[in-house]
This record gives structure tokens, sequence and C-alpha cells, in this order.
């Protein structure tokens, strides 16, 4: 019998993990028949490793499958890998194509529907309720934040707030006149937000927001503890991406706090060796990869999202949890030989209680030999910090960073404001000016 606290539950968060795997294996059979059957990427893939749907019989037979890349997308752009009609699809979406051609999502109306049942199930997750006002400050257009949090929240029969990004002093005025309860945005943004109230004279904390849903990026629990400490909010972790949905693909639930619940019921979740491709057990830190279980328009059969994480035995639901992302497999920096995740410097700057969580990693090459510098910046309003003071700063960062890192790098301890902030989307942690052709 299901708790009052669990009666809002949809049935599958609390089904045993006998349910689960049934109820996964039933719908694995039904995507591996429906791509191969209707997407011609997926055909050739399959015939190519010599593997037929009729071939998948228990949840250890998927790793016979090929995997799926981002390549793979990009290179039946724009509309090769749909698995219906185009007549079919009532919206699309596509990820930036900074690096090559954008990968194109589309979405059926169940598709859609299915999206905003899931994201409407992540802000409940999350702590929120029907009649909530939430503020979406995710970018709305191609990227998937905004219209993402934007349908699950109605969804949910919550108020929301469009606000998207940018225009940082109208996101304070609204927050104090609207009176949100939660805010769906990136953490780096959050971040200036906090600040614009503080350059406003106001302090964050006496806002009315209790529920801030961070997502689109990798974020640490140094910048959640950020977060928190100068606000009154309780800051949970949204995970997804646009090639397997949008945002909802895994979601934290306010009361752990203890990592992204992923939807099972929706997604099947495998850690890999990024090396070699080979199934990882529960546990181990590797990348994640993805095969849909629901979707008509666009499924994707074991999809690399590149992402470097562990998956987690479950908690607060029956389905297992990611742990954070500790960076990307495709992105991971390479500074003399070692590697290096931005995850790991925001850790450490985070840890000095006079800099803020703003910082970037500038790379170039002396010679032969590659030169990294971290830029920081002190805490908004601190009163006034000698050049001397700020020697020992750089060389407290510096000393860790090669303690726990690895690598020696240079530290330049700016005055406040001086990093570029990103009012839409994604911070720019890295700037890599190594010649691309040594």
């Amino acid at each position: 019998m299901l708790s009052s606290s669990q009666a809002a539950y949809d049935p599958s968060e609390c089904a045993s993990r006998d349910e689960i795997s049934a109820l996964q294996i039933q719908r694995l059979r039904w995507t591996l028949k429906h791509v191969y059957e209707n997407v011609d990427h997926y055909r050739c893939a399959f015939d190519a490793r010599g593997v037929h749907p009729d071939d998948f019989r228990s949840l250890e037979d998927l790793a016979k499958f090929p995997f799926t890349t981002k390549d793979d997308l990009r290179a039946k752009y724009p509309f090769g890998m749909f698995a219906v009609p185009r007549e079919r699809i009532v919206r699309v979406h596509a990820s930036s194509g900074t690096t090559g051609k954008p990968t194109v999502v589309g979405y059926t109306q169940a598709d859609i529907d299915m999206w905003a049942d899931l994201v409407a199930r992540s802000i409940r997750a999350a702590g929120g309720k029907p009649g909530d006002i939430v503020h979406v400050s995710y970018g709305y257009g191609l990227f998937t934040g905004g219209l993402g949090a934007h349908y699950g929240a109605e969804r949910l029969g919550c108020t929301v707030v469009p606000v998207s990004g940018g225009q940082t002093e109208k996101q304070v005025q609204l927050i104090r006149d609207f009176k949100p309860d939660i805010i769906m945005v990136t953490p780096s943004y959050m971040q200036v937000i906090v600040e614009e109230f503080a350059h406003q004279g106001l302090d964050a904390r006496d806002c009315s927001l209790r529920v801030g849903i961070f997502g689109a990026e990798p974020w640490t629990e140094a910048m959640r503890r950020d977060i928190e400490s100068k606000t009154s909010l309780k800051a949970v972790d949204i995970y997804g991406l646009s090639e397997v949905m949008g945002p909802g693909v895994a979601s934290e639930c306010v009361e752990t706090q203890d990592g992204p619940v992923v939807w099972e019921d929706h997604f099947y979740p495998e850690i890999i060796d990024p090396v070699t491709g080979d199934v990882l057990p529960d546990g181990s830190q590797g990348e994640l990869v993805f095969t849909t279980l629901t979707k008509e328009g666009f499924p994707v059969v074991r999809y690399r999202t590149r992402d470097l994480t562990r998956l987690l035995p479950p908690t607060a639901r029956a389905f297992r949890r990611m742990d954070k992302i500790v960076g990307r497999s495709d992105d991971m920096l390479i500074v003399r030989g070692v590697n290096v995740f931005p995850t790991q410097i925001e850790e450490i700057v985070l840890r000095h209680d006079k800099l803020s969580g703003m910082y970037q990693i500038h790379l170039s090459r002396d010679g032969y030999l590659d030169k990294m510098e971290v830029h920081c910046e002190l805490e908004p309003f601190l009163s006034f910090v000698s050049d001397q003071e700020r020697e020992q700063i750089a060389k407290w960062v510096a000393h860790r960073i090669k303690t726990m890192v690895g690598v020696t790098c240079s530290v330049h301890v700016l005055p406040a404001d001086s990093i570029e902030r990103t009012l839409v989307g994604k911070a720019r942690r890295v700037i890599d000016r190594r010649p691309k052709d040594e």
C-alpha cells in the first residue's frame, strides 16, 4: 500500500526491480523492431553487426547491438533518423551546431505528451506541486530547455513565467514582483541572477524561491553549496539531452538530493568503458549510454552521450540514480599528458570563501609545452583586498590544482565581475588557443 507521500507517484516509480526489468524488456523489443523497420541507418547498422531485433531476449542482449553517435545523427541531417513519416512530426528541436551540423530531433504528439509527463514528474520530484509559480529562465527556441520545462510545468498544473534567458535585471524584478516558488535555469546563470540581486542591494535569501531545478551543464556539489548558501532554495539537478529527449531524462528528488533519478521506464541506461565500449557494472565510472523505450518519432539505440558518470542504487524512487557528471569523454582537456575536467577546477575555486563561482581555464602553447592559466574572481562587494592577499589566494588555488589535479598552472585573481557572464545557455569555461595542427 502506498504512503500518502507516494500517492501522487506514477506506479512505476514504486515498482519492484523485476517489474521494471520486465517493462524494459517489453519496450526494448518494440524499440528495436521499430527502428529496424523504419530507419535505414539502424537497419544497415544492425545488419552490419549481424544482429536482428529477434536476437534480443534479455537486457544483457542489448550489448550485441551497435552504438549510435552524434556523427551518425549528423550524417542523416536533417530528417534521416526519423522513424515516422515527416508529416507525423509535430515539432523539431536541434542541438548546437558549433562543431558541425546540428542534430535535429523530431517529436510526434505522443512524444510531446510523454516529454511533458516526465518533466512534470521531475518537477514533482523536486518538490513542485500544482499551483506553484515556475520561473523558466532556460532559453526558448531550438534548444530543448525552455519549451521542455514550460510544457512540463503546465502539465503539472503550475503557473509558468516564460522569461527565457538574458535581461538579468528584469529577471530579478519579475522574481520580486511575481514571487515564483521554483526557478528552472542553468546553474551558472543562477549565479549571475544571485549577483544581480546583490548589485541591486538585495539579498537573494529574502526572495520567494524555494526550489531551483538546474541543468543543461555539469555542476558540482560545491556549486550547489554556493547557490544554496546565497539563497533560501533547495538546488536539485535535472538531466537531459536533446538527442534522447531534452530535460527530464533524469531528475533529482528534493528529499535526498543524491543524484538524478533516471526515469528507467522510458530510458534504458548503460555505463560503458569509453575506449573499449564494454558495458561496466553499476557503480563503475564510465560513459553514459541511453536507449529510448517509448519514443516514436526519433528513437535512439545505445546513444553515446559522452557524459562521464556512474549508475547508483535506488533511494527515493525505485529507479537507479546517476552520479554527478564529472566531465565528458570528448571534451576532456589533456594538459601535458594529464586529464583535466573543468569541474575539478570549479570544485577548488569554490572552496575559497573569497572567490565567486566564476572561473575560466585558458590554454595556450609555449613552444612544445601546454600552458594553463586559471582566471577566477573575488566575491562581489568584498572590502579592499590587497595585491599581496590576491597573490596568496592565487597561490592557494594553484597549489590545490597541482596537488589534486596534477597540473602546474598560473592563477589570476581578478576583481569581481571581470569574467564574462552567460546570459543564455551554458557558461564558457574553457578558452583553448593551442594550435590545432600540432
